[in-house]
Formats: structure tokens, sequence, C-alpha cells
């Protein structure tokens, strides 16, 4: 008798929600009554710029895209309600209401350098980046370091297309990401001045191009919300959240290992390789257990080595099973 024995992170299908439940796209447009408008409008300018003048982004008629069904979890999605007005972006904000303020982020036009160490630096707009990417959908879980969580369904591409289509040379060690600093009126919390700006993060080669390094840009079906790190920002559920850099211009290759926005800020708190470890608490909480945002605090759960994804990153980390995030 043939006995399957799941991985620790896997979800059956029924315990997901379905599309249909969150894939209603337009409906808030149409409410509105911006479709009119929209209609107008398209017949003097191209497709993406009439949907960007109603308000709307306009890579949203990619969405919803194929699940691949590979990277699911075994707990229930997070509403899309909580992930998306329980947020952190300190570029609007220290507190976790920035939802409203978000949206003052112009994401259009967005171009995306790639330079350092690649056969040849350039830039590329995102329209035309997702052009030459195969987008999917994963369920993926998401623990931040403050020991909250949440479980969402990201679409997006591997990163590993995104290092391919950069040409690194063979010097190439790690990647640095630069999220979009633009003006104190666009993203009041620049006026902090004490902070590091712009939020810089980095990955090994290594990590990036491992299967579970994922650019995301979109989120329930639809393109990322502007608080969520519209409209290209990366996914890395084995580390904690603030790896996980929104809003990205750059990615630069470098055979340095990057000092990171928190590193620099509180370097034996918020260390460069960041994975999760329940065994390593922070130096001012316990990292042994999380709560799943939307429920109760009190309700916490234990914490997972490497978030549950241990059997896909494990050996990235021969020298500490756990890499505590302040190393």
């Amino acid at each position: 008798m043939l006995i399957k024995v799941k991985r620790g992170w896997e979800l059956p299908e029924s315990a997901v929600t379905p599309e249909d439940v969150f894939m209603n796209r337009r409906q808030i447009v149409k409410a509105l009554g911006i479709a009119p408008a929209l209609a107008a409008t398209a017949s003097v300018l191209p497709a993406g710029a009439a949907l960007a003048a109603a308000g709307e982004d306009p890579t949203v008629d990619l969405y919803p895209v194929p699940r691949n069904e590979k990277y699911t979890v075994d707990r229930p999605l997070t509403t899309q309600h909580d992930a998306t007005t329980y947020n952190n972006y300190y570029e609007f904000g220290s507190h976790k209401q920035i939802s409203k303020t978000a949206q003052r982020l112009e994401i259009r036009p967005w171009n995306i350098k790639i330079d350092g160490l690649v056969e040849k630096e350039f830039e590329i707009g995102i329209d035309d980046l997702l052009k030459q990417v195969s987008l999917e959908e994963r369920v993926y879980r998401f623990r931040c370091v403050e020991a909250w969580a949440m479980t969402v369904p990201w679409s997006g591409f591997a990163m590993k297309q995104l290092v391919e289509l950069a040409k690194p040379l063979s010097g190439a060690k790690y990647i640095k990401m630069n999220t979009i600093a633009e003006s104190k009126a666009e993203m009041p919390g620049l006026r902090q001045f004490w902070y590091p700006w712009p939020y810089q993060e980095g990955l090994s080669m290594e990590e990036a191009t491992n299967e579970m390094a994922f650019m995301v840009t979109g989120l329930y079906g639809k393109p990322v919300p502007k608080q969520n790190g519209a409209p290209l920002r990366l996914a890395v559920p084995w580390k904690y959240g603030f790896k996980s850099i929104k809003s990205i211009i750059q990615f630069t290759f470098t055979d340095e290992k990057p000092k990171t926005f928190w590193e620099s800020l509180a370097e034996k708190e918020y260390g460069f390789w960041a994975n999760v470890n329940p065994a390593v608490d922070h130096p001012r909480w316990s990292q042994a257990t999380e709560w799943q945002l939307g429920g109760r605090q009190s309700d916490r759960v234990p914490s997972r080595i490497y978030n549950g994804y241990g059997e896909q990153v494990a050996h990235l980390y021969p020298k500490d099973a756990g890499e505590s995030y302040f190393r």
C-alpha cells in the first residue's frame, strides 16, 4: 500500500479559499461610476494609460493567474481585509494603519534599474518586465519579526527569472534591492530623517535563485495593492517579513554583502540573514510562538524553523540550522 506523507506546509485544496470568493474584479470601479469615463478615455489613450487614469492598475487584466498547487500551506488564508489593512510600510508611517496614506504612491511610470555586476546595465518598465516572465499564484505563509503571521495568495514570478534576465557576472554573490523614496508629500514617512532611506535589502545569489524566492506583482487574484508593495515586491517566506522589500526600483548585483535598512539601525536585532527560528529570541521578545492576523493575540501557535520551509531552504545554511536573524 502506498502511503503519502504530507510535508509540513501542505494544505488540502478544501482548506484554501475558493477563487470566486476574491476574484470579483472591477466592481469598485463600476460602483464609483468610473466605467463610462474609462470607456470615453480609452478612445484617445493607450489601454494601460486609460486604466491608470481611472485609478485602476493597468495590469488588472493579467489576473487571476494560474495557481501553482506545489505551494500550499496547512492553515486557512488570511482574509483580504486583514492582509491589506494591517501593514508595515514605514515610508507611509510607523504604525500599521497606513493603507489609505499609501494610495498616494504613483505606480506609473515605474522603471526598474538593473546594475552592478551584470553583462549590461539597463532599465526596464514594470509592464515590459511582466511580458518577459511567467506569472503564477503561490499560497505562502508570512511571518513578521514582530511575531504575527498571515497566509496569503501571492501572484508573481520566481525571482530566478529576474536573475536570468539580468545576466549577472560570475563574481556576483549578492543582490542589493532598493525601495522607491519619492517625495515627503507622497511618502510622509521620509520626514523621519533618522531612518537610513531608501529602504534597502539584500539576498545572497543562492537565496535569490532558490525556488521559494518570489517576485510579487499581485495579491488575492488582483494587482498587489500599494500598501502591500505595488507594483513589485519580494516574498521570501522562510525569512522574517522585513526581508520582503516593497515597491522595488533597483536590483544591484554585487560581490559584497549589502548593509540592509534595519541592520543599519539595530544590527543586534535585525541582521542580514533574518531566517525564522523559534529557538532564537529577538532581544526584546520571544519568537517561540506567533499569532495569526485576524485572530486574538492570546491565541498563539508554535513558530516553525524557517517558517515551515526547511525542506526547501535548510541546505542554504549548512553552518547553522537556524541562522539567527541578528547575525
